[in-house]
Formats: structure tokens, C-alpha cells, sequence
């Protein structure tokens, strides 16, 4: 401190010599006023020249801005600013919090209102009394045994009327049903909650044997149905299949059965479901089955295992 005041003279020194050798006839108080200013003058560069040492050497010590003159409130640092925008009201974690909610309520409000609608439609389906499609229908299975309505309840069945000498629509449909079959089994977890099941339009050469015969190339699960003329017509009147087969027909002569092309989705007590087209794909058809299922079991409703 010393040393500063003894350079500071020693500048006021010269400043004044300097001075009073360009004007010497300036009075003794004029000199005295000069030696003043230039102290002050030299005060307030020293000033300076500490705060600018000071801003290079980081922020004061002081969180009050010293060179301030209207206002007194407390400095932010760099740090503290960033803080701010970190844990605002508004943060991004906050932003992705409300967009994966609003997210999950949407899903759930759609499959909620699917869900729903496909309950309507599987009440619309119900008569009163009984079904407006299926019913109670006797016939064989491909062991010669008897196999009745009574024997598809419990599980959902899904149900195809053709007939074995069907050239390309028959064989394309029942392919089809074999990746269903596969895919329910899958996507139940290997569970077995559906019956697949062939009714023959064609009773008068599809016997249990050519059946067994025939099915046995698509899918082992399939479960294949015949009978008389007559029970297979009240079967097929029961699901309204529309089927017909020419008339005079000789012994050994090939002819052709027209019939209607649809799965019929059964639930586990009897009642129809839907319609599986030639439009839907195995992939959608899967889906519509499943749905159907996790809507049977979230009512608390039980399959046969």
C-alpha cells in the first residue's frame, strides 16, 4: 500500500513539475486545485485497473455488482441461470411425462371402444330363444362317432362348410385355416381355445374316411364332420349356408356343390360371433379371435382346457 501512494506521488510529482513549467505563473491555490484533480484523476484509474483485474480473474467475491447505480439485487451466475432453465415448471422430462400419458389414454379409449362395439354386435347376433346362426345339429365325426352341437361349447369354434372335390376355392380357404389354427395357438400362449371344424356340403362322397383322408393335408387339429343328406342339410339351413348339389346325378359321375365361403366364429356357448371372409387375411382373422377371447376372459368367464 505503501509502495502504490509513494508511485502515485511520485506521478502527481512530475504532473505538477510539467504543469508549472508550462504555466508558471498559475497561483499557489490554481496549483493546489491541479494537484487535487490529478489525484483523483490517478484514484479513479486505479479503481479501474483493480475491478479489470478482478473480471479477469473471475467474478468478485461480492454477489452485489459494484459498479451498479441503480439497482442493488443480487448477481446470477452462469450456473445458477442454467439451474433455472433446468428444473423449471416446464422441463422436458415434464413435457415427455404428458405426452406418454396423453398417449396411453388414447390406446386405451380406442381398445376400450373397439372392444365395445364388438360386444354389440356379438349381442345383435343373439335371438331370442336361440341363435340367428347355429343350433343344434347331430352328425359323425371321422371316426363314426356322434358329434353334436353340445361338443363345440366350452372353447370358441370356428367353422367351414365345403367338400373334398372342391377344385381351388376349397383347398385356398383351408389353408387358410391351418395358419389361424397356428396362430391362435401362438398368440394364446399354446393354449388350446378354439375348435377348427370342416362340415361337409357333400355327404354322398365325403364319408369319415375320404375326410380324414382329405384334412389330414392341411392341418392334424381340424376336426371333420359328415352325415346323412338330411342332417347335413339342417346343419348347413341351422348356420343359413346356402349350398346346392345337381340333381340325377349318377353313381360315379363328378359334379360340382355350390356353397357359401365363410368361417363362422362360434363362442364358448354356442352363440355366433362373426363372419370370417375371403377378404381377411390369417393375420386379421387371428386378431378378431384373440380379441374375442381377452374379451371373454376379462368378463371372468372360463375355457374348457
Amino acid at each position: 500500500m505503501a509502495s502504490s501512494f509513494t508511485s502515485l506521488t511520485k506521478s502527481m510529482g512530475r504532473t505538477g513539475r510539467l504543469y508549472a513549467l508550462a504555466a508558471p505563473k498559475l497561483s499557489s491555490s490554481s496549483t493546489s486545485y491541479l494537484s487535487r484533480s490529478s489525484i483523483s484523476q490517478a484514484a479513479f484509474r486505479l479503481q479501474r485497473q483493480t475491478q479489470s483485474q478482478q473480471f479477469r480473474n473471475g467474478f468478485p467475491s461480492s454477489t452485489t455488482r459494484s459498479f451498479s447505480t441503480t439497482s442493488a439485487r443480487p448477481a446470477k451466475t452462469i450456473q445458477q441461470m442454467k439451474s433455472r432453465h433446468r428444473t423449471g415448471p416446464f422441463s422436458w422430462k415434464a413435457a415427455l411425462l404428458f405426452v406418454l400419458t396423453g398417449a396411453g389414454m388414447i390406446i386405451y379409449f380406442r381398445v376400450e371402444k373397439a372392444r365395445l362395439e364388438r360386444k354389440r354386435i356379438t349381442e345383435m347376433s343373439k335371438g331370442v330363444g336361440k341363435p340367428k346362426v347355429g343350433g343344434p345339429f347331430v352328425l359323425k365325426d371321422l371316426d363314426g362317432k356322434e358329434f353334436t352341437a353340445e361338443d363345440l361349447k366350452g372353447k370358441y369354434s370356428f367353422v367351414y362348410f365345403g367338400f373334398t372335390h372342391c377344385p381351388d376355392i376349397c383347398p385356398d380357404e383351408l389353408d387358410k385355416m391351418a395358419a389361424i389354427i397356428d396362430k391362435v395357438k401362438e398368440g394364446s400362449n399354446g393354449a388350446e381355445v378354439m375348435r377348427p371344424v370342416f362340415i361337409t356340403c357333400d355327404p354322398a362322397r365325403d364319408t369319415p374316411e375320404v375326410l380324414k383322408k382329405y384334412l389330414a393335408e392341411f392341418h392334424p387339429d381340424i376336426i371333420g364332420l359328415t352325415g346323412t343328406y338330411q342332417q347335413v342339410k339342417q346343419v348347413c339351413k341351422a348356420y343359413r349356408v346356402y349350398f346346392s348339389t345337381p340333381e340325377n346325378v349318377k353313381p360315379g359321375e363328378d359334379y360340382l356343390v355350390d356353397h357359401s365361403i365363410y368361417f363362422y366364429l362360434m363362442d364358448p356357448e354356442g352363440d355366433f360371433v362373426e363372419c370370417v371372409g375371403r377378404q381377411d387375411t390369417p393375420e386379421s382373422a387371428t386378431r378378431l379371435i384373440l380379441d374375442h377371447v381377452q374379451d371373454w376372459k376379462r368378463e371372468g368367464k372360463k375355457l374348457d382346457a
